[in-house]
């Protein structure tokens, strides 16, 4: 039965009719495989980005649309900046986008783009030719050849983040239908934008990384900028660097916290530090000695005696270096054979031993006691400098950096040029001259409340330094940070490094002062404006006593300072409830 030629003779074919009908059912595929295929082809970011990725993706969309001239067209909002994303796109070469991937936000006022961004709907425009141009981008459009477009907002969680448009030379392409058709991709190439957009952030912030490192928040915006056009040039297939950072007419503010007496004060722990070390020292060779009287004993501990009377008469330029090579070399290794001298030296050895910083190898106890003092303060002032910086940025934006040392110095940048935006007025410059006499008064309330705390007594002193000359800044990239830019500016450096020292003109005095505030001015205007906030704050409870006008002794390269000097009033109850204030 299985034989084809055994049954065509059982049931010959031409002995037979079949009657009926049959039904095909055909259904229209199209759309929802390209939308398809467009959700896979948006997965991948190189569709966004590369020529050929997008014109993949333009490709599907002539087909989605049925018009084999359709020109596509993707861009992000990004601040108040337009970024062109269809790289290679026929539109971009002829657009408003020629040269530069990103275009201010204001290009577009006006214009169809903006309408479909601030109506949150699709517009159609049926001829190009018919309607009036406002924009630039317009223009461009129609210059391009585009006569018929549609123009849909991208949004992602309620925010607008870009836009996408489709254009044909003929007019009358698009219609209602094909607006409810862009609706159904709208989410997908929402999403796709939100993706670019992260990916750029990113990519922003690897740059400014690598460039500079840390970034203040105050200019973090003309970082995220050049590293915006730098990103844009590469893009572009162009040779890119990372353009200067230059913010001109600016106004620098300076103010220095500095522990008086720190060197002293690290000096003494140093020099009692060894004299304590020396001593234990001369015990073990003592000990030693008593046990086993022996000659070169009494030479070492001989040589041990002068270098300690020296030492107690005061330290001087190489003795620390002189006496831990005497010790390391003279004594300690001395300690082996002693173990077998006798009970009372070994035990005199272990005291030395147990004297001595494990990890150094020295005694350790006061210098310890003073770095820990140190530190101590410098964190308390830091913590409450930048408290008070939240409240001074909030008021106007600046840059500001601080140093801790032996106390604690910080430096503002002000000015227009700082501001993305533009806006400046000087009563901002005026409200952080202030800011810095109170924050000085904070400053030493706080050096008060912990010389109870603190186990070496410590005291700052206090000094300001006001320039009403604006100057430019540069951001040095190879040194990672601000420097002023242009020779004339150096005279602000040279003096910021030479006033901490400096001395009243005609006095053994020391301009800094502990519980004083010294303002250091050259030209007189500025001298009258410090007078008018000394007064201000001495009738707040801020300060005390008559302010003092004094003549800065000359320094080297610097001639001509002069200076005002106050008291602080340490025990006001307006300073307390600030700087409480602040700690909440």
């Amino acid at each position: 039965m299985t034989n084809p030629t055994v049954l065509r003779e059982i049931l010959p074919p031409d002995n037979f009719e079949f009657r009926g009908f049959g039904s095909l059912y055909v259904f229209d595929v199209t759309q929802s495989e390209i939308i398809s295929a467009l959700e896979r082809s948006l997965i991948d970011q190189e569709s966004i980005f590369s020529k050929s990725g997008f014109q993949l993706l333009q490709q599907k969309l002539r087909t989605l649309f049925r018009c084999p001239s359709l020109v596509a067209g993707l861009a992000a909002i990004k601040g108040d900046q337009v970024m062109l994303l269809n790289v290679g796109c026929d539109l971009s070469d002829s657009s408003v986008f020629s040269g530069s991937m990103h275009l201010p936000l204001s290009e577009f006022g006006g214009s169809f783009y903006e309408r479909a961004f601030l109506e949150n709907r699709i517009i159609l425009i049926r001829d190009l030719k018919e309607e009036t141009l406002h924009t630039r981008a317009e223009e461009a459009a129609f210059q391009s050849g585009a006569r018929s477009l549609l123009v849909a907002p991208l949004t992602y969680q309620g925010n607008m983040i870009g836009t996408l448009d489709i254009a044909s030379p003929n007019p009358g392409e698009f219609g209602p239908e094909d607006m409810m058709l862009m609706s159904q991709i709208m989410p997908l190439f929402a999403l796709a934008v939100k993706r670019a957009l992260d990916e750029t952030d990113h990519q922003i912030q690897s740059v400014i990384k690598q460039k500079c490192t840390a970034v203040h928040p105050a200019v973090e915006w003309r970082f995220q900028e050049a590293a915006f056009h730098h990103l844009d040039r590469i893009r572009m297939g162009q040779a890119s660097d990372f353009e200067p950072i230059v913010f001109r007419d600016v106004y620098p503010l300076y103010a220095i916290s500095d522990i008086r007496g720190s060197s002293d004060a690290r000096n003494r722990a140093v020099q009692m530090d060894l004299e304590d070390q020396l001593g234990l020292a001369l015990k073990v060779i003592q000990t030693a000695r008593a046990a086993r009287p022996m000659p070169i004993l009494e030479e070492l501990g001989h040589r041990l005696g002068r270098q300690l009377e020296r030492l107690r008469a005061g330290l001087s330029s190489g003795d620390e270096a002189t006496v831990i090579k005497m010790l390391k070399t003279d004594v300690e290794p001395l300690f082996v054979p002693f173990q077998d001298f006798s009970p009372q030296v070994r035990q005199t050895i272990e005291g030395y031993q147990a004297a001595l910083d494990a990890r150094l190898g020295t005694i350790y106890h006061k210098r310890r006691e003073f770095e820990e003092s140190v530190s101590l303060l410098n964190k308390r002032i830091s913590l409450y400098l930048d408290r008070e910086q939240v409240e001074a940025q909030s008021v106007f934006p600046h840059y500001f950096e601080k140093h801790q040392t032996d106390g604690v110095d910080y430096l503002i940048y002000v000015g227009s040029s700082l501001v993305e935006k533009g806006s400046f007025n000087e009563l901002y410059l005026e409200n952080l001259r202030l800011w810095q006499l109170m924050v000085s008064c904070g400053i030493a309330w706080h050096t008060e409340q912990l010389k109870t705390e603190l186990k070496v007594p410590l005291e700052t002193a206090h000094l300001i330094l006001i320039n009403h000359t604006p100057l430019s800044i540069r951001f040095r990239f190879d040194e990672k940070r601000f420097d002023v830019d242009g020779a004339y500016d150096v005279r602000q450096e040279i003096i910021k490094s030479r006033i901490d020292k400096a001395m009243v003109k005609g006095r053994a005095e020391r301009m800094t002062q502990p519980g004083k505030i010294a303002v250091i001015y050259t030209q007189p205007q500025e001298g009258r404006e410090i007078r008018r906030y000394i007064d201000f704050l001495r009738s707040q409870g801020f300060l005390k006593g008559d302010t003092e006008a004094l003549d800065v002794e000359e320094l080297p390269g610097v001639q001509g300072l002069k200076a005002l000097r106050v008291e602080i009033d340490l025990s006001s109850t307006v300073i307390s409830e600030r700087v409480n204030r602040m700690a909440k």
